[in-house]
């Protein structure tokens, strides 16, 4: 097997990353990648998007991008994945390479190496693929779209445009020698706090604030420990109050507040309790708040699974064929559980199984991310190895 092109294989992390696609905004980079593989000699004919865009909460320019590739028909459709969209604050990233890291030269901005180098590995991987002579099983690549916020190109994925791959791939993390072989569960909550509005010095009593009703119901929440890192009977998971909005003036009591917050457990039973138990306390304590008349702040929760939680079973066959890859790229697989979400949650729950490796990526989702060159070199060798032994 000839030696991975590494050059080939930074330059293009380098082009990728430099180009903005924030979530629901992939059209450029995706644009990018089509662009790339029709240099390649892939036809036309093989490249697709589907419709996932367009069934998200919030509507993208894109589909996820699908790329399905022939090879020995004797042999099982494989899948390798990444996602294309970064967080806002990768907008406007510099790339600019010193020694063996990458980081952005604009300091104000973030890398986007959370996941343009995982697209870059599935890219290298696949260039590499059709410029060997050695035989291959049929490939379908799979960019995502909208991973960064709930992984919603995976959940609304149209699986049937895939080729029926029966074991998947997915780039994106750190480590590249860590295989995440299972991931926790997610559900969101959107709470709407209604009160009652009243000039703040002049009538305060003829008010009821959706502002105290929100604020009592997280100290209830703080105090009976539903929130942070959350143990009740031996069950573990995890909680937070992320986001509030709310409120126009200091001498108005305040009759509308929205607040964001999550409940997450490798236990789905458990995330449903943990999610019940915030639901419970704004809609309680809510109609504690009440102005002089007696009429009381009113609460409404709105809830959505992001994505079910899934463990692989140690020996499958993905689980194997990634060891086996990361061993002849000279490393020592570390099997591992996030207890974040991946695309592989949603993958799973379409009935591909699939692990998860890292591409380097460092620091992610801030200012200070890079990207280590090494790891990301041996996650585009990984990638090119679970090809070829998927072959034998």
């Amino acid at each position: 097997m000839k030696p991975l092109n590494s050059q080939r294989a930074i330059d293009l992390v380098m082009k990728l990353m430099a180009i903005a696609g924030r979530s629901c905004e992939e059209l450029g980079i995706a644009t990018a990648v089509v662009d790339i593989l029709r240099k390649a000699g892939v036809p036309a004919s093989c490249i697709v998007f589907d419709t996932a865009h367009k069934r998200t909460p919030t509507p993208g320019q894109v589909g996820n991008l699908i790329v399905k590739l022939p090879g020995a028909k004797k042999l099982p459709r494989i899948m390798l994945s990444a996602h294309l969209d970064t967080v806002p604050i990768c907008v406007g990233c510099a790339p600019k390479r010193v020694g063996d890291v990458i980081r952005s030269a604009n300091t104000r901005t973030g890398l986007g190496g959370d996941d343009r180098a995982g697209v870059a590995a599935v890219l290298t991987a696949a260039l590499e693929t059709l410029e060997s002579a050695e035989p291959h099983p049929p490939l379908t690549l799979c960019f995502f779209i909208q991973e960064e916020i709930g992984l919603q190109g995976s959940r609304h994925l149209t699986v049937s445009k895939l080729g029926n791959p029966q074991l998947a791939f997915n780039f994106d993390g750190g480590d590249p020698h860590k295989l995440t072989v299972g991931a926790t569960g997610g559900e969101r909550l959107k709470i709407r706090l209604y009160g009652l509005p009243a000039h703040a010095g002049v009538a305060p009593e003829k008010g009821a604030s959706a502002i105290t009703a929100a604020a009592l119901a997280i100290a209830k929440l703080h105090k009976a420990r539903w929130l942070g890192a959350v143990k009740k009977g031996g069950q573990l998971g995890t909680s937070n109050v992320g986001v509030i909005h709310g409120g126009a003036a200091t001498n108005v009591v305040t009759d509308y507040v929205e607040v964001a917050a999550e409940a997450r457990s490798h236990d789905g039973q458990f995330r449903a309790a943990i999610a019940d138990a915030i639901e419970q306390a704004f809609v309680t304590t809510a109609t504690q708040v009440k102005n002089c008349e007696g009429l009381a702040v009113r609460a409404e929760c709105e809830r959505r699974v992001d994505y079910e939680a899934f463990r692989l079973d140690p020996a499958s066959l993905p689980v194997v064929l990634a060891e086996r890859a990361i061993a002849e790229a000279g490393g020592v697989a570390k099997q591992s559980i996030s207890n974040g979400g991946v695309d592989a949650n949603w993958l799973v729950r379409h009935g591909i199984p699939t692990v998860t490796l890292g591409c380097g990526q460092r620091d992610i989702h801030t200012t200070h991310e890079s990207l280590a060159i090494p790891e990301y070199l041996t996650a585009c060798d990984i990638a090119r190895n679970i090809i070829r032994h998927a072959a034998r």
